[in-house]
């Protein structure tokens, strides 16, 4: 026999992310950025994610194909989930799809939610720490880090170095070695006198050794993913300074977005 059901006593709080809700769409074939966002650990802030279809191969013409799919893939992150901030997880496409074209696309179902992406969060980023000559690594091959390139120098930020480890399958990028990734900046610091570093691109795993390059280069080093998580949690209103993540984020997150 089965027994009597009890009604319970129910009540509700503001849940797990009672802070900032922030909401991401992540290429489908990346490894990396969920990973570095929530190692963040900001107290009271989630972070949740919608994947949008992508080909693993980063060309032109893949990156911007996923222009149409930005509006359904957004959908996908709940309306009804009160979003402080959302991004689109990927710089390259942001750069070929345009700025104002991905915040449109994302605005179709989140109209009033601020929103960034990784190469407009990059800009932000070293806007605020006083950077103005900016050494540049991508993994992209040329054609995706040009307009790359472009789009900083547009911004007004002088581009003095670049370089590229020239990879165009993205799960391939998601596994460059520390060693590499160190390498490639001190190439391109030999070759410029810069204020900071960036390094381009979602998959490119950085958080766990910006400390130690900073330590070695004595400037900033921003990746897109710390630009991005910096932005986030900019726009969400979260002024949190953290540790072990490097300047941009030990320098804390308050002024103006």
């Amino acid at each position: 026999m089965v027994a009597e059901l009890i009604p319970l006593p129910h009540a509700t709080d503001d849940g797990v992310s009672w802070r900032a809700r922030v909401g991401v769409v992540v290429l489908q074939s990346d490894l990396t950025v969920e990973p570095e966002l929530a190692s963040l650990q900001v107290p009271g802030v989630g972070f949740y994610h919608a994947r949008i279809p992508n080909d693993p191969e980063v060309t032109p013409e893949t990156l911007t194909a996923m222009k149409d799919r930005l509006p359904d893939t957004a959908a996908l992150l709940p309306a009804v989930f009160d979003f402080a901030a959302i991004g689109y997880a990927c710089t390259s496409a942001s750069t070929l799809i345009g700025e104002d074209v991905v915040a449109e696309a994302i605005h179709r179902t989140h109209p009033r939610v601020p929103v960034t992406n990784p190469v407009s969060a990059a800009i932000a980023a070293f806007t605020s720490l006083g950077a103005t000559r900016v050494g540049i690594v991508t993994p992209y091959i040329e054609e995706v880090t040009l307009p790359v390139i472009r789009l900083f120098e547009a911004a007004g930020i002088d581009v003095p170095a670049f370089g590229s480890f020239l990879v165009s399958e993205d799960h391939v990028v998601a596994r460059t070695t520390p060693e590499s990734i160190t390498q490639g900046i001190s190439t391109v610091a030999a070759a410029a006198t810069c204020d900071a570093f960036f390094v381009s691109c979602t998959s490119v795993p950085l958080y766990d050794h910006v400390e130690s390059l900073e330590a070695e280069l004595g400037r900033p080093v921003v990746s897109s993913n710390l630009a991005l998580g910096w932005h986030l949690l900019r726009l969400a209103g979260v002024d949190d300074t953290i540790e072990g993540r490097g300047t941009l984020l030990r320098t804390g997150l308050a002024g103006e977005s």
